[in-house]
């Protein structure tokens, strides 16, 4: 287990349906005790894993979710198989009845197969859930997803989106990192992942100082809270996050928000083309082009457009969802060429 001397923020008078606005635009984690103790799911969960199943039933439909399932070999770790040319789970479509029955069957073993089940849709897979069991966003349309399993570690990864994840059922270790991290963390590919987002290559459970010595580094910048149920965590946009699952059921809410529209798009996308496009280019062109994004997009002033008749400004205007799509529709037509 990873240890941290630096604190989390932590505050116990927060309500689900009262949350403060510097939470909500916080920079740093905070740590939200209390959070969701009177949602009827922690209630259930803090008598016992039978109670939380019983209580999940009630809304569960019968379509199948997306379910990893591992060999007790992996010990929980969600990774990359030995050469690196698949992963160390299989995947499966079970229905959540069938997944949470499984669980309980083995929820004493410490030798169990992991079971776990990533980001899935509240609405759709447990409507109604949120009528008894929610937060209240004023000004944003949070997407709500619910993880649930036994006994995992997901490993060191980043989400654009800010976060707050909610305990309601086992207990949650998440060891976070500050965004500028990343040289330390020796994250893996960006396009071959377990689940969508590249991740770090360490093995928290026993780091190779060996082949990532860098990580020591990063470890002093760690910060690192263990949630029981009816607690969350403000995991703010772009911060790397290690979560572990801890007990033979879990389960896990959580609510994704941006800052900015959804029209603007996902920035890992521009990463990635930036990749394609430029990261290649001679020494000289890269100094050029890196000018150019500084100019138009990370330290944009309003004089170095005023010179432009303001009817023509188009994209160097204030980004609108017309002129978004009008980008994305071009950026399509062009990278089908």
């Amino acid at each position: 287990m990873i240890k941290s001397a630096l604190q989390i923020e932590e505050l116990d008078s927060c309500k689900a349906d009262n949350i403060p606005q510097g939470v909500l635009y916080s920079s740093q984690p905070i740590i939200l005790r209390g959070l969701v103790d009177n949602w009827p799911m922690v209630e259930s969960a803090k008598i016992s894993a039978v109670q939380a199943v019983d209580y999940l039933a009630k809304y569960s439909t019968h379509e199948p979710l997306t379910v990893y399932r591992g060999e007790p070999e992996i010990k929980g770790r969600v990774f990359y198989n030995q050469d690196f040319n698949g992963f160390n789970f299989d995947v499966l479509r079970l229905p959540m009845t069938q997944v949470v029955s499984e669980i309980l069957r083995n929820v004493d073993r410490a030798d169990a197969p992991m079971l776990y089940v990533g980001s899935t849709m509240i609405d759709k897979w447990l409507p109604g859930f949120r009528a008894e069991n929610d937060l209240v966003f004023d000004q944003y349309d949070p997407l709500v997803s619910i993880w649930l399993g036994n006994q995992s570690r997901i490993a060191a990864h980043y989400d654009f989106a800010s976060n707050i994840a909610c305990c309601v059922a086992g207990r949650r270790r998440f060891t976070l990192f500050p965004p500028e991290q990343l040289d330390n963390l020796y994250v893996g590919p960006l396009d071959f992942t377990p689940a969508g987002q590249p991740i770090s290559l360490v093995d928290f459970a026993n780091p190779d100082f060996e082949r990532f010595p860098k990580f020591r580094e990063a470890l002093k910048h760690a910060q690192v809270v263990e949630l029981e149920p009816g607690d969350a965590l403000l995991i703010p946009s772009m911060w790397w996050h290690h979560v572990e699952a801890l007990e033979g059921f879990n389960v896990l809410v959580n609510y994704w928000w941006r800052s900015s529209p959804s029209f603007m798009g996902a920035p890992l996308n521009v990463l990635q083309h930036a990749i394609m496009s430029l990261r290649d280019l001679p020494p000289e062109q890269r100094a050029v082009w890196q000018h150019l994004f500084e100019y138009y997009v990370f330290e944009p002033q309003d004089e170095n457009f005023e010179h432009i008749p303001e009817q023509v400004r188009g994209i160097l205007d204030t980004m609108t969802e017309q002129s978004a799509n009008g980008i994305r529709s071009l950026l399509l037509s062009r990278l089908k060429r």
